[in-house]
């Protein structure tokens, strides 16, 4: 890991900007800590970090707030990162049933989820052993958000995730139901009811194929865009619990 930048925000938080060999990535600290502090991996859907931005700062700094590290990583074929022609391919034939008003094939959510989470899940536990081996982070670690098929993969691989934040927002392969089934950490799960994007009856049955013992569904009405404050206050509340 190879730092590349720094700066102090506003509210005194330490924003670090990093390579890990050609991946680009954002580590975000509390303004002071006495010790070494847990770690929130941050998920973002495949836009880019820089249009990420302003959401995953925000999410860094209620994170620190509560005494959490958080970093992120961008994502294979996003960003500055080299294009990746089968992602392509797959997000334009995306593109062209959502336009045309027909029906997602579960071939295309196959294309566009499956190899992103076979290059995504590995390039993330890479990016924490970096991220552990810092002086500052002592763990343990919660996986917030993102392309949820990645995040259940994480759940089911990494034993340093000991709970997890899913937004139900994301095409989900029928293969990552049989993955949902093995994954036993706690979990709370963010469901927008009207979401435009999303199958509500796939986000339900996902939800139920989870093995977690503890595993909470918190739904609210309104679309992708229209995430109430509160849920990101419940959030906040559930790592707390999970990860002091």
């Amino acid at each position: 890991m190879r730092f590349a930048s720094e700066q102090r925000l506003d509210d005194g938080v330490l924003e670090r900007e990093f390579t890990l060999g050609e991946i680009p990535g954002i580590l975000w600290t509390p303004a002071s800590a006495s010790a070494p502090v847990p770690l929130i991996l941050l998920g973002h859907p495949p836009l880019g970090l820089h249009k990420m931005y302003p959401r995953l700062v925000a999410r860094a700094r209620h994170a620190a707030a509560d005494g959490f590290a958080a970093a992120t990583i961008e994502l294979p074929g996003s960003g500055n990162r080299p294009r990746w022609t089968a992602a392509e391919q797959a997000r334009a034939d995306l593109r062209r049933a959502m336009e045309t008003g027909e029906p997602v094939s579960a071939e295309i959510i196959d294309a566009l989820i499956l190899p992103l989470v076979d290059k995504a899940a590995p390039e993330s536990q890479a990016a924490l052993d970096a991220l552990l081996s810092l002086p500052e982070i002592g763990g343990p670690v919660g996986y917030s958000g993102g392309v949820i098929s990645v995040g259940i993969r994480l759940a089911v691989v990494e034993p340093r995730i000991v709970a997890a934040g899913f937004f139900a927002g994301s095409f989900v392969p029928r293969t990552m139901f049989e993955e949902a089934r093995q994954v036993t950490i706690p979990l709370h799960v963010l469901l927008q009811w009207d979401d435009e994007g999303n199958d509500r009856q796939a986000a339900l049955d996902l939800f139920d194929a989870f093995g977690s013992k503890e595993k909470t569904l918190h739904a609210n009405m309104g679309g992708h865009t229209g995430v109430p404050q509160f849920a990101g206050e419940d959030a906040a509340r559930f790592f707390a619990r999970h990860l002091r």
